[in-house]
């Protein structure tokens, strides 16, 4: 389960990126003013909006999939802790507590 999970976080981070790096700025700046920019045409004018929206949205969605689907794992996970002291103050790591007293013993 979590290999598909980990494939799927992966795709949509590399969407994320994509679409990020694909979406223009709010602002032509002064590119935009020395070259026209843009189409003059409404519907030239409309496409480019109307594709920069939906591209804008799909983000927004992939963004907030990501985020639940991360803090899904995150609250899921098993905890190991990493060092021996931690061992004994968590709960469910019965058998880690008692691997550590019987290396002891011996």
């Amino acid at each position: 389960m979590y290999i598909a999970i980990g494939i799927i976080l992966l795709l949509a981070a590399l969407f994320l990126i994509v679409a990020v790096l694909l979406q223009s700025g709010k602002d032509k700046g002064l590119s935009g003013s020395i070259s026209g920019g843009s189409s003059d045409t409404y519907f030239g004018k409309n496409k480019g909006k109307s594709r920069e929206r939906k591209l804008n949205t799909l983000t927004i969605v992939v963004a907030v999939v990501f985020m639940l689907i991360v803090l899904f794992v995150f609250i899921t996970q098993d905890y190991t802790p990493l060092w021996g002291a931690d061992a004994t103050t968590t709960t469910g790591a019965a058998s880690t507590t008692t691997a550590l007293t019987t290396t002891t013993a011996a």
